[in-house]
C-alpha cells in the first residue's frame, strides 16, 4: 500500500532535543548522596510516611483544583508533584512559579490529553482506532499551540525576561508536527472517518463502489417500480438484508421475481424481500469491494500506528514538559488563592554572613489547610464587594486575611538563627506545638516544590534533603510495640537515615516512660543530633531538656504563649521563652481554695530528686488499683460471653425444624396458586372462545379492533392476579407499649412478643419473644390492629413470601456449610433479554451474539431469535452455543417459540 501526500515516513527527534535535560514528573527522593544502598529504602519509607504526616498529600489536593490538564490533576491528588533534588532544582521551580505568576492571563490546555496509554498500545503492537490517533493529533496540535501562547504573551506584555523559566520547557522540544500532519491528512477527526486521500488504492476502491452502488440502486428501484405496477407492493421499495440490497413484493406476488432469491421476511409472512436475479453479482460485487475497503482502511492505521509507536519517546516527553507548565501555573493560581509570598532560599555560606543573621525568617506563616475554611469564608464576603487589589505586576493580591473575624488560623512568626541546630518548643496542651511544628515542614515541603508561601513580608528558609518527623502515637498491637516503644523505634530509624541537610521534627520527645529516663534519654537524642542534621524541632512538657541552651549555644528555646486572662491559648510562639504548664495560675484564677494552691505550690517544691521514691510508690499503689479495676471488667465480660453463648443456643434450636415449617408454608402457597391458576385459565378460555365466535361473523375490517378487546380483557385478568408492590402492615398505626404488653416486631415473625422492660429514653425497649430477649425501636412496634391474630396476616401472598424469605435466613445461621445452588433468571423474553439476528450472515450474527452474552450477568438467560429460514444460521447458532465457556445448557425452539433459542448463561 503507498499511502499519498508521501507521508509515512518516520522521523527522528531532533539532535538538540535533550530527552534527559530535565527530571522526570514522579515525585522527586531528596536522598542523600552519602546515604549506603542498603539504606536508601529506610529513608524513602520514612520520607513516605513523613509526607503523611504532614498532610502533604492535602495540601497537593488544594494544588489539585488549579490544574487544567488531566495529567496534573492526576499527579496532584496522588501527591506526585515534582520536588527539588537540590537547591538549585528547588529555585528554578520557584522560578517558573513566578513567571506564570506574572502572566495574568490564563493558558489555553484545551485539546491536551494524556495519550500516554495510547502511545503504550501502539509499542505493544495492537492497532489504533482512529479515534485514538486523533487523540494523539489534537494533543500534538494544543502543545506546540501551547508554546505559540506563550511566546506571544511574553512579546506581547515584554515579559521575555521573566517568562524565560517558562519558555525553555518547551522550547527546541519536537512537536512531531509530521506526524500531526500525516493523521488529518488520513483521518477526519471530526467525523472518525478514514479520508479517500489517504492512498490511491483507497480512493480507487470507493470510487468503484460508489459506481456499483449507483447502478445496482438504479436497477432495483426499475425493478420495485416494475413490481409497483404489477400489483406486487403497495409502493416501490428498496432495502438492503443481510448486507445486500433487495426489493420488497408480497409472497403471493413473487413470482414477479423468477429467479430472485428471498433473503429475509416482514413479521407477519405477507412480504418478502427478495434479491432479483439481475442484482445477485451486483451484490457480490459490493461484497467484495467492500471487504477490500476494510483491508486497505486496516492498513493505514497500521502504518498511523507504528509512526506513533515510533514516536514514543518524544510523545511522553512532551507530555511531560507539558505537566511540568501546568504543575507552574496550578502553583500560580494556588499563590494567588492563599495571596502567599515567594520565599528565599537561605545561602549555605556562612563565611560572610554575620552570626546573628537568621537562617529561617518567616513572618506571619499560616498553615495552609487551617487556612482554607477561612479563605471561604473571606471568599463569601467579597463577592459584593472589591476591597482586594491586584498587584498588577505580580498577579498576587496584596490585601491580607488576618483580620476582622477571620483571624483564624494564628499567624506565627519562626526566627532561627544560623547555628542554631536543636530548637525545644515546649508550653501547655492544645497551645499549639504540634501545629507549629507541622507548618514548619510543611513550609519545608512547598519551598522544594516551588510554592508560595502563605506568609507576610520576604520570608527565608533554608533547603533540606529530607524532612523527618515522628509526630502521633505509634502504638502497634501487631508489632507488640507499646506508645513509648514505637516513638522511640521510629526515631531509631530517623537518626540512622538522617544527614547533615536533614531537616527532623520529634513530637513529644521522650513521652510514655518513666520521666526521669525519659528525660535521660531525650536528653542524649538531642546531644546526637545536634551534631548530625541541619536542624531539629522538638516539642516536650520536660523542662529540664529546656536547660540544654545554657550548655551548649546550638540549643534555642521556644515556648506557645498562654493567656492567664482569658485562660486560652494564643497560638503564638515566643522564642528564646521556655514554656510553662501554668496548671496552678490557671487553677487559682478558676477559683480554687487558696490552702489547696499553697499546698499544690509546696508539693512543687518537695518533688526534689530524693521524693522521687515516694511518687514511685504512690505510682504503684495506682497501678494496682488499676489492675483490680480491670480484672474486674473481666469477669463483667465473661459473663456477658457465657450469656450470649447461652442465646445463640437457643437461637439455634429454635431454626432447627425450619425445614418441615418451610415446606409446609410453601404446600400451602403451591396449593392456592393452582386454584387461582384454574380460576384464571378458565377465565382466558372463555374470552379466547368468545374471541373465536365473534371472528367467524366479523369483516376482515373489524380484525384489529376485535383483537385488541381480547388482549385487553386478558391483561385486566392477568394484572388482576398481579400482587401490589406495596408491603402489608403488620401492625396498626405508632404504638407506645406498656409493661407486659403483648405487641409485634418486624423482622420476628408473626409470634407474640411481651414487652418486659419500659422503654427507655433512647426510644428502645426490651421484649420476649420465646426464650430470647431483644432490645428494639419503638419504631418496629406495631400493635394489631382490632386484636386480630397475626398468623391471620399470612393469608396475604406477599406475606408470605417474606415470612419465606425470613425462614430461609434463619436456616442461613444455622447450616452455614451448606452450599446452594444459583437458580437461573425467570424465562420471561423482554427487549433487553433478547437478540434478534435474522437479516444477518452467520459472522455477524457470531459477533451479536457473543456480545450479547459477554454482557449478561451471572445465571440470566438470553432470547436468540434466528428465525426459520434454511436453518444455516440456527445452526451457527447452536454451535456457538455449545462451544461458548459461559453457557450452561441452551433449548432449541419449540411448538410455542418458533425460530428461536433459549440459553442459559452461568
Amino acid at each position: 500500500m503507498k499511502l499519498c501526500h508521501s507521508l509515512i515516513t518516520f522521523c527522528a527527534p531532533p539532535p538538540h532535543c535533550k530527552l534527559s535535560r530535565r527530571p522526570t514528573t514522579r515525585h522527586f527522593k531528596s536522598l542523600s548522596s552519602e546515604l549506603p544502598t542498603h539504606r536508601v529504602k529506610l529513608a524513602e519509607s520514612l520520607q513516605s510516611e513523613t509526607l503523611k504526616i504532614l498532610e502533604w498529600p492535602s495540601v497537593c489536593t488544594q494544588l489539585a483544583a488549579f490544574t487544567s490538564t488531566s495529567m496534573g490533576l492526576a499527579a496532584a491528588q496522588t501527591a506526585q508533584i515534582p520536588m527539588g533534588r537540590s537547591p538549585d532544582e528547588s529555585r528554578r521551580l520557584l522560578d517558573q512559579t513566578s513567571a506564570a505568576v506574572a502572566i495574568s492571563q490564563q493558558l489555553n490546555f484545551s485539546g491536551i490529553e494524556d495519550v500516554s496509554a495510547v502511545v503504550n498500545t501502539a509499542v505493544a503492537g495492537q492497532m489504533l482506532s482512529i479515534r485514538e490517533l486523533c487523540s494523539v493529533q489534537r494533543t500534538l496540535g494544543a502543545t506546540r499551540a501551547l508554546l505559540e501562547q506563550l511566546e506571544d504573551i511574553s512579546a506581547r506584555n515584554d515579559l521575555s525576561n521573566r517568562c524565560s523559566s517558562l519558555l525553555e520547557i518547551l522550547q527546541n522540544c519536537n512537536f512531531l508536527a509530521e506526524l500531526e500532519q500525516k493523521i488529518g491528512f488520513c483521518v477526519d477527526c471530526n467525523f472518525s472517518v478514514i479520508l479517500d486521500r489517504a492512498s490511491e488504492e483507497l480512493e480507487i476502491i470507493r470510487l468503484e463502489r460508489k459506481r456499483n452502488m449507483e447502478h445496482l440502486e438504479s436497477m432495483l428501484k426499475e425493478v420495485s417500480t416494475r413490481i409497483f405496477q404489477a400489483g406486487g407492493i403497495d409502493r416501490p421499495l428498496v432495502t438492503k438484508r443481510r448486507s445486500r440490497m433487495c426489493v420488497a413484493v408480497r409472497a403471493n406476488h413473487r413470482s414477479l421475481l423468477p429467479g430472485g432469491v428471498v433473503l429475509d421476511t416482514s413479521s407477519s409472512g405477507a412480504t418478502y424481500f427478495m434479491e432479483p436475479r439481475e442484482a445477485i453479482e451486483l451484490n457480490n460485487q459490493e461484497v467484495r469491494l467492500l471487504n477490500s475497503e476494510k483491508i486497505e482502511e486496516h492498513a493505514i492505521l497500521s502504518l498511523l500506528t507504528a509512526e506513533t509507536a515510533q514516536s514514543k519517546r518524544e510523545i511522553k516527553y512532551l507530555l511531560d514538559r507539558v505537566l511540568e507548565v501546568d504543575l507552574a501555573f496550578a502553583r500560580a493560581a494556588h499563590a494567588r488563592w492563599m495571596n502567599g509570598v515567594c520565599p528565599n532560599l537561605s545561602s549555605e555560606d556562612y563565611d560572610n554572613i554575620e552570626n546573628n543573621s537568621l537562617s529561617i525568617d518567616i513572618d506571619g506563616i499560616k498553615h495552609p489547610l487551617l487556612l482554607e475554611s477561612s479563605l471561604r469564608k473571606f471568599s463569601d464576603l467579597s463577592k459584593s464587594s472589591s476591597s482586594q487589589s491586584l498587584d498588577q505586576e505580580s498577579g498576587v493580591t496584596n490585601s491580607r486575611i488576618v483580620s476582622g473575624p477571620f483571624s483564624f488560623p494564628v499567624p506565627i512568626d519562626i526566627k532561627i538563627g544560623r547555628g542554631i541546630k536543636v530548637v525545644v518548643i515546649s508550653g501547655p496542651n492544645t497551645g499549639g506545638k504540634t501545629a507549629s511544628m507541622k507548618t514548619l515542614g510543611l513550609v519545608s515541603l512547598m519551598l522544594k516544590a516551588g510554592m508560595y508561601l502563605p506568609a507576610e513580608n520576604d520570608p527565608r528558609f533554608p533547603w533540606f534533603d529530607l524532612v523527618l518527623a515522628d509526630i502521633g502515637d505509634h502504638q502497634s498491637l501487631e508489632q507488640s510495640l507499646s506508645t513509648f516503644s514505637g516513638h522511640i523505634s521510629r526515631i531509631n530509624k530517623i537518626l540512622d537515615v538522617a544527614s547533615e541537610k536533614s531537616l527532623v521534627l520529634l513530637d513529644e520527645i521522650g513521652s510514655g516512660t518513666d520521666p526521669s529516663e525519659g528525660v535521660a534519654l531525650s536528653a542524649s537524642i538531642l546531644q546526637y543530633l545536634k551534631d548530625r542534621v541541619k536542624l531539629a524541632v522538638v516539642t516536650t512538657h520536660y523542662a529540664d531538656l529546656t536547660c540544654l541552651k545554657e550548655k551548649d549555644a546550638r540549643f534555642e528555646n521556644a515556648a506557645m504563649e498562654f493567656s492567664l486572662e482569658s485562660l486560652q491559648p494564643t497560638y503564638r510562639i515566643l522564642w528564646g521563652s521556655m514554656g510553662e504548664s501554668n496548671a496552678l495560675s490557671i487553677a487559682e484564677s478558676i477559683g480554687f481554695d487558696r490552702k489547696i494552691i499553697e499546698r499544690a505550690q509546696s508539693w512543687v517544691k518537695k518533688l526534689t530528686p530524693e521524693k522521687m521514691q515516694k511518687l514511685n510508690s504512690l505510682l504503684y499503689q495506682s497501678l494496682v488499683e488499676e489492675r483490680n479495676r480491670l480484672e474486674t471488667q473481666a469477669k463483667r465480660a465473661e459473663s456477658l460471653h457465657s450469656d450470649v453463648k447461652q442465646l445463640y443456643h437457643e437461637i439455634h434450636n429454635e431454626a432447627e425444624d425450619l425445614d418441615g415449617r418451610e415446606a409446609a408454608l410453601k404446600a400451602k402457597e403451591t396449593q392456592q396458586n393452582q386454584q387461582e391458576l384454574k380460576v384464571v385459565k378458565a377465565d382466558i378460555d372463555a374470552v379466547i372462545e368468545e374471541f373465536e365466535n365473534q371472528l367467524r361473523n366479523t369483516s376482515r375490517d373489524q380484525f384489529n379492533s376485535l383483537l385488541k378487546e381480547s388482549e385487553t380483557a386478558i391483561t385486566s385478568i392477568v394484572e388482576a392476579l398481579r400482587p401490589s408492590n406495596d408491603d402489608v402492615e403488620i401492625g396498626g398505626s405508632f404504638h407506645t407499649p406498656q409493661l407486659g404488653e403483648k405487641v409485634l416486631v418486624k423482622g420476628l415473625g408473626t409470634k407474640w412478643a411481651t414487652v418486659v422492660e419500659a422503654p427507655a429514653d433512647d426510644n428502645t425497649f426490651l421484649v420476649q419473644y420465646g426464650k430470647m430477649r431483644v432490645r428494639v425501636n419503638t419504631s418496629s412496634i406495631k400493635a394489631p390492629a382490632d386484636g386480630k391474630d397475626a398468623v391471620a396476616l399470612l393469608a396475604h401472598p406477599r406475606r408470605k413470601d417474606q415470612r419465606i424469605k425470613n425462614l430461609k435466613n434463619l436456616r442461613s445461621l444455622s447450616e452455614t456449610s451448606k452450599d446452594e445452588e444459583v437458580p437461573f433468571g425467570p424465562a420471561v423474553q423482554t427487549s433487553k433479554n433478547t437478540v434478534d439476528l435474522r437479516g444477518m450472515r452467520v459472522e455477524e450474527a457470531t459477533h451479536h451474539v457473543n456480545m450479547a452474552i459477554n454482557s449478561r450477568g451471572s445465571n440470566s438467560v438470553l432470547f436468540i431469535i434466528h428465525g426459520m429460514g434454511t436453518g444455516v444460521l440456527k445452526e451457527g447458532v447452536i454451535q456457538l452455543l455449545r462451544e461458548h465457556p459461559r453457557i450452561a445448557r441452551f433449548e432449541q425452539e419449540s411448538p410455542m417459540n418458533y425460530g428461536c433459542t433459549v440459553a442459559y448463561i452461568k
